[in-house]
């Protein structure tokens, strides 16, 4: 068969038979992320050194259990190193440990429904009940009686669009870390799943229990930290006619080369998965079961796709995501999203509604400032971040073409100061 006719037959299957299984192909073509001197790139090797020590210090003082560190630039990876025990039986951590991520997903869902828009499927605009009518005629709570969770609402002055979701301006709250009290006894009696679960539970049947609660506010009106990614996963469901792990797995994951990134891990991975420790009497031991399972995502049911919280990645993994970030929305040959697109995203889409002068919001990632800049140690303005419930942390710097990804996996007090200093250091490292 020629190439002509294999081309053909690619386009025609995109557009007949699964379409949205496609990438299309840029004229960009840069290369995956290699490992490279740090000189090669203009990193320090000296100044890298010292971040070594500084986790090696960590791990002495005993403020961390753990932790994996990847520093990319000019997509080399320059530094890669872990460092720890991956449990408390004192298993070694490697570099290709796989962590809860956690809020890190949200950045993955926000570029999924970015890929759709792209497509013309619908506006940012748009309200949500247009395609999950649900959510149509929303209520704002006004009084709550804490005796029997009853309460009165109003109905709220606009409806729920899907820029709201976005960024956590809807009004929707977040369960059992939900600031406020009265929403986390509201969201438990509806019996909302907030990070993830190994119950039969779907992400539509959260939904639709979200779609019958009152909001915090009026939407557009507040930033409040809440569930609408997960909406927004059940909202990639409908758009794409594909389950949201499907949709990630064929259309991110797979073209990325994201091999050890997903909701739920087959058992071929599970040794690899990180245990959630935390410091009791000054020794550190794996967390029990409080509202999420810590056995997820290595064991229950495997149907409930969080778009807030659900997914598990590596270090290595999760720099490639961010890589195709730096490079305008593209990585070897594959376009995911235009710069024009990402331009937007990481432009300030909450105005005084979040983060100050220092830092704003775009499409589910926070955008350092200028004046976040000034401050020294965060990067350059530009530069974009975000975390997650268990301790992993990345930031992004377009202007400096470099990425950060610091992995641990702890819960409670632990005097652990590795973010803060991590990132002042890789900044620091930079010699060209």
């Amino acid at each position: 068969m020629s190439k002509i006719t294999v081309s053909f037959f690619l386009v025609f299957l995109c557009l007949t038979v699964a379409e949205t299984f496609c990438q299309t192909t840029s004229l960009q073509r840069s290369l995956p992320l290699a490992t490279d001197s740090p000189s090669s790139v203009g990193m320090s090797p000296e100044r890298l050194g010292r971040i070594d020590a500084m986790f090696k210090q960590a791990l002495e003082e005993n403020t961390i259990p753990g932790a994996v560190a990847l520093i990319a630039r000019n997509g080399k990876i320059v530094f890669h190193e872990s460092y720890g025990q991956a449990n408390e039986s004192g298993k070694p951590l490697e570099k290709d440990a796989i962590f809860r991520i956690a809020s890190q997903t949200k950045a993955i869902t926000s570029t999924a429904v970015m890929m759709l828009w792209e497509e013309g499927k619908f506006q940012l605009d748009d309200p949500i009940s247009k395609y999950i009518p649900e959510f149509k005629n929303p209520e704002v709570l006004v009084n709550f009686r804490y005796a029997d969770t009853s309460y009165t609402s109003r109905p709220a002055d606009k409806e729920i669009t899907i820029r709201h979701l976005l960024t956590h301006t809807s009004g929707l709250g977040y369960g059992v870390i939900d600031g406020d009290e009265r929403m986390k006894m509201l969201y438990h009696k509806a019996g909302t799943t907030d990070l993830f679960t190994t119950e039969n539970v779907t992400i539509k049947e959260v939904v639709m229990k979200l779609a019958e609660l009152p909001l915090h506010h009026d939407p557009g009106t507040k930033f409040t930290y809440s569930m609408g990614l997960d909406v927004l996963g059940y909202f990639i469901e409908i758009i794409s006619g594909m389950s949201f792990e499907e949709f990630l797995n064929q259309r991110l994951f797979r073209p990325l080369g994201m091999e050890d990134t997903g909701f739920y891990l087959p058992q071929s991975k599970s040794d690899r998965l990180v245990a959630i420790q935390h410091k009791v009497n000054g020794e550190w031991e794996d967390y029990p079961n409080t509202f999420y399972d810590v056995n997820y995502p290595i064991t229950g049911a495997a149907s409930f796709f969080s778009g807030g919280a659900g997914l598990s990645s590596t270090a290595e993994d999760y720099a490639t995501f961010l890589q195709m970030y730096l490079n305008g929305g593209e990585l070897n040959g594959k376009r995911f999203l235009s710069r024009t697109t990402i331009a937007s995203m990481m432009a300030d889409q909450t105005l005084d509604l979040y983060g100050g002068a220092d830092q704003h919001y775009g499409l589910a990632f926070g955008v350092l400032t200028e004046r976040g800049q000034a401050k020294g140690g965060l990067g350059s303005p530009g530069t974009f971040v975000w975390g997650g419930y268990f301790n992993t942390q990345y930031f992004a710097d377009p202007q400096e073409n470099i990425i950060g990804i610091l992995m641990k996996q702890t819960q409670g007090p632990t005097g652990d100061q590795t973010a803060w200093k991590f990132k002042q250091m890789v900044g620091a490292a930079v010699d060209d």
